[in-house]
């Protein structure tokens, strides 16, 4: 893959999401940090990643941002990779459960959020193993909570996609796991529909952090995608 890949990781995720993913992509690959409190902001974050055009492959957060990007800039985009994400706006009941979420992390349980709301839902299984369960929380503690709490702002800002994606042009793969809880695949078949020519692949027996849980597949399903080829 000659024109880099930029990595957009999730929320409270940093590069270390794309560890396993990273290691086993060919050509250059980039990472975005997203820690604005829009995702307008985001999506300036991940346009000045490079100064090249680019293929964005973004999970969760990462993805919404990559829509944004996508209908700012289509033309920087060589390829779209969305994964483990929602292309729609915010319902009453999302809005309602962040700010409650902020609220909580502002008076002090930012771990109790972690470990209690976020984690359970990360995974095939809501107690994923040691291993998993630190890879997330090491993040999280990496990221912190005005972090969080700056990417629950942005979350509040996020617009109904689908109003845009049907005019995307460039090669898009759609990613998502058969166990996500947080996002399911419903959504990301929506979103394959909507984008003209989109891919998608649905991960057996995976959850929402496919590049931890599925490292080696994600790699290969970009390597054998690579749009830009």
């Amino acid at each position: 893959m000659s024109t880099p890949i930029v990595l957009v990781p999730g929320m409270l995720c940093d590069q270390q999401l794309f560890s396993g993913v990273r290691e086993r992509l060919r050509g250059r690959v980039l990472d975005a940090r997203i820690d604005a409190t829009s995702i307008g902001e985001m999506a300036d974050q991940v346009l000045s990643a490079t100064d090249s055009d680019f293929v964005l492959c973004g999970l969760s957060l990462g993805a919404i941002v990559g829509f944004e990007v996508l209908r700012r800039a289509p033309e920087r985009v060589a390829g779209f990779c969305a994964v483990s994400t929602n292309a729609a706006a915010p319902t009453e009941t999302q809005l309602a459960a962040w700010r409650d979420m902020g609220e909580r992390v502002r008076c002090g349980d930012f771990a109790g959020v972690v470990s209690g709301q976020l984690l359970p839902a990360m995974f095939a299984s809501p107690e994923p193993g040691r291993e998993l369960e630190r890879e997330f929380t090491g993040m999280a503690d990496r990221l912190g909570p005005d972090v969080l709490c700056d990417q629950l702002s942005a979350q509040a800002t996020r617009e109904d996609a689908t109003r845009w994606l049907g005019d995307v042009r460039c090669p898009t793969l759609v990613l998502c796991g058969s166990r996500d809880a947080l996002c399911p695949p419903r959504w990301h078949r929506d979103l394959a529909e909507t984008v003209p020519g989109a891919v998608l692949r649905i991960l057996p027996g995976a959850g929402h952090l496919l590049p931890l849980e599925r490292p080696a597949l994600v790699a290969e399903l970009l390597n054998e995608w690579d749009p830009v080829a």
